[in-house]
This record gives C-alpha cells, structure tokens and sequence, in this order.
C-alpha cells in the first residue's frame, strides 16, 4: 500500500515538473514574440519622435537591465534546441535582430540606434522579421499544443492556387490578406502581454496587502518578497497544469480555423468524400457484374447445357454417366464462386460475429504468423464495420505481396469515442500511398467516416500502419481475443 502511495506521489511530481517545464517553454515563446513584433515600431518611432542622441543609460538608472531581453531569444533557442529541434531552433534565430534592436534602443535613452536614417532603414526590415516571427510562433503553439493534448490544431492559413501569379500567391497563401495572419498578431500581443501583466499583479499584491493590513499586523516588505520567492517554485508547479489547460484552449480559438473555414473545410470534405465514395461504389458494382459474367454465370450456362445434352441421353446410361458428374462439378464450382462472391461484399463471418473476430479470422489464412491482440466491448455500426474490415484485409495483401515480412502484429481497440487498429510488419518498410499500392484506396475508404490512416515506414521496416475512425459502440457484448495465429 505504502510502495503505491510513493510510486502516485512521484508520478503526479513527475507530470507537475513535466507541466512546468512545458509552462516556462510557452512563457518563453510568448515574451519572445512579443519583443520581435515591437522591434519594428520602437525602432520607427525612435527614428520619428525620439532624440536625435543620448548618452548610455542617461535616461534611466534602471537601464543596465535591458540586457538581459537578448535572453529571451536565446533562451527559445536553447529549449528548442534541447528538445531536438534544430530546424526550430534556426527558426527561432528570427528573434534576436528585434531583441537587439530594442536593447539598443533602451541604451541609448530612445535616441535611434545608427541615427535616423538607420532606423528608417531598420524598421521595416524588423517589421517584416516580426512578422515572420509571430507566423513562426502562432505555428509552434500549434504544434506544441497538438503534442502535448493528443489532438491537433489544424492550419489555418489560406492556399494560393498552383498557377497563381507571384503577388496573387502572396495575397492568398496568407499574410496581411489573410485573416489567421491577424489572429496570429492579436495571439502574440495577447499572450505576450499578459506575462508582464501577471508579474506585476505578483509583485504589487504584498504592497497591496500592505497597504489594505495597516492597522492590523504585518510583515515587513523585504520578508514578504523573501518568502514569495522561497515558495515561488512549488506555487509554480501548482500554478503550470491550470495555465497550460487555459493556454490550449485559448490558442484553439484563436491559431485555428475560424467557425466558417471550419465549415468551408468540413464542406469540401464531404463532397470528395462523397465522390469518392460514389466512384468507390460504381467501381465495385461493376466488379461484381463481371465476376459474376466471367464466373458464376458462365459456369451455370455450361450447366445448362450439359443437362440440355444430358435429357437427349437418358435412354443411354452409359454416355450420361459422365455428363451428369461434369454437371455437378460445374454446379460445385458455381456455388463456390456465388459464395467468394458474396463473401468479397460483406464476410458472413462479420456480420454473424463482429470486426475483431472477422479480422482475427483474415489473419488465420495469412502464410505466415500473426499475433492478434485486443478486442472490441460491443459492435460498431455496419458501414463502419465493413469499411474497416475490407482496409485491414487490403492492408495485410499488401504486407503479404510486398513487404516480405516474417510476423504480423494487429491490435485492436476502441477508446475516447475512437475505434483503433494498429498493423505491423517486420518487411522492408518503405510503404508509400503514392506508389499504388493501395493504401490511397484504403485512404479514401476511412475519409468517407472521417477516418484517418497514419503510416510509419522507413527504409528496412518495421512498417506501422494505424487506422482511426470515429464511432459510437452499440451493445455491451464482449468480442475480444489474444493469441498468435
């Protein structure tokens, strides 16, 4: 009892200093936007309205402390850095220009740093360098929220058309035209200002209660602070799973599409899936009339002949003896194409026992070893079911015909309203949707249930293939297995 008391101890401080570290990573990218978006103006209204020159830290005894802003970028690059993204972290080399720029500022009394004519020159160029790194940190905040909560946040920026003009690129891939720049603006300036804003209500709460606690008793100032920053770190582990819950649903609302492109989005998926879908089906309509013209029918045509031969011969046994066994091979053979047949549309087999079994049953006829884990607490609806059973069918042909694996792993599960199925092969890797070899096809077949299929295949395996459509389970019935087939 006690092993598990100190075992959930650790782990709830684990997560805490997890959430920590994640907080000062997002407190981090907030005052670093915020000081390259301000580069450019400070600089151009120090070249308008400022002095023309001043002395070092004339106008302030408190100036020195300007230089520690070039650490708020270099702080971004080293967090970057050392969770290993170093195409992030030379992204993140975007922000000490601006930082630079306003340090030189504060420096030199808000005189324009290289005179006039140089910060004229400057701003804009830090304007534009802002601009790009509030785009750099509006995508970050994406993809740190959509890691940290399991679920992304889709881009939200406008596409140019592939034979568009330079400028008419311009226009519609984004930037001032686009509205998601904006919200990317106003994201910045928010979360950027409301770092100070919440350290100076810190700071100004002991006087506060100074001040309100007069007439009863006090501790001194000095102590207060004392104590503050003692406590600061545990208040900070406290404070960090709130904030980032309040941080990833703010950055939801305003770094994702908007209520329209959403809908606009939702739309047009519908209508390809809807395409898609229809030519799906005229294409397997059209399969099962030739299979059942070059097979079945054929067969039964033959059939009918032989017994039209076989009437002319009754009254000679021994020339209607082999007639009669032809015909019930060919009628054999046509039942058992009949059956192929209406196995390919919907496997008795799924409908009479579920998807997990269906599945698991697929995997027995596979030529090699397949371990089968998982299992489904109840049925998913029809559609779905067929859906998900003919793509992990397609799937494992593939894994047979040309990954030239030994093992076979499936797992199989449904959770947070999401019904999952991961596939696994010890092949050669290198699985590609775009080289033909079904898995577009399989793409299609989940996008018409907004399913997704997500696939890992390097070169020399192992390929990971899993699969996710979203759907309700209908009764409570258990269908589940483990073992190695």
């Amino acid at each position: 009892m006690e092993t598990t008391v100190v075992s959930s101890a650790v782990a709830q401080l684990g997560g805490a200093v997890v959430a920590g570290v994640r907080a000062l990573y997002m407190v981090t990218l907030a005052v670093t936007g915020l000081l390259a978006l301000l580069a450019g103006p400070v600089l151009l209204a120090a070249a308008l309205l400022g002095p023309d020159d001043a002395e070092p830290f004339s106008h302030r005894p408190g100036g020195p402390l300007i230089l520690l802003v070039p650490l708020a970028p270099v702080a971004l690059w080293a967090l970057c850095w050392a969770t290993g993204g170093g195409g992030r972290a030379a992204g993140a080399a975007l922000f000490a220009p601006g930082a630079l720029a306003l340090m030189a500022t504060d420096i030199y009394g808000g005189a324009p740093p290289g005179g006039r004519s140089g910060s004229l020159c400057l701003g804009p160029a830090m304007l534009v360098i802002g601009l790009l790194g509030t785009r750099w940190i509006a995508t970050e905040n994406r993809r740190i929220v959509g890691r940290w909560s399991g679920r992304p946040i889709p881009v939200p920026y406008h596409r140019a058309a592939a034979d568009a003009r330079p400028w008419g690129r311009l226009r519609a891939g984004g930037w001032l035209t686009d509205p998601a720049t904006w919200r990317d603006i106003l994201w910045v300036l928010a979360s950027g200002c409301a770092i100070p804003f919440t350290a100076v209500i810190v700071l100004l709460t002991p006087i506060a209660l100074q001040v309100l606690g007069r007439n009863g008793p006090f501790l001194p100032l000095g102590l207060v602070y004392l104590m503050g920053l003692c406590i600061s770190p545990l208040a900070a582990l406290w404070a960090a799973p709130p904030v980032l819950r309040v941080h990833e649903r703010a950055a939801r609302a305003l770094l994702g599409p908007s209520r329209r492109a959403e809908l606009t989005r939702q739309v047009s998926h519908l209508a390809r899936t809807r395409a898609d879908t229809i030519d799906a089906g005229a294409a397997e309509l059209r399969r099962i009339e030739r299979d059942l013209h070059d097979g079945a029918q054929a067969r039964l045509v033959a059939l009918g002949m032989l017994l039209t031969v076989a009437e002319q011969l009754k009254d000679d046994p021994e020339a209607l003896q082999p007639l009669l066994v032809e015909a019930r091979m060919s009628s054999v053979k046509a039942l058992g194409e009949l059956r192929d047949l209406v196995r390919g549309i919907h496997p008795p087999v799924l409908a009479d026992r579920g998807l997990a079994d269906a599945v698991e049953a697929t995997a027995l006829d596979l030529p090699l070893p397949v371990t089968f884990t998982g299992g489904l607490p109840g049925r998913a609806p029809a559609p779905v079911e067929s859906a998900v059973y003919f793509a992990v069918s397609e799937l494992l042909a593939n894994v047979v015909k040309h990954a030239g694996a030994s093992h076979v792993w499936i797992e199989i599960g449904h959770s947070d309203g999401l019904l999952r199925i991961s596939v696994t092969d010890d092949g050669r890797g290198g699985a590609n949707p775009s080289q033909g070899t079904g898995l577009s096809g399989t793409e299609r077949r989940l996008a018409a249930f907004d399913g997704v299929l997500a696939i890992s295949s390097p070169p020399g395996g192992p390929t990971i293939v899993n699969l996710e459509i979203p759907c309700a389970l209908s009764s409570p019935k258990t269908s589940s297995s483990s073992g190695t087939a």
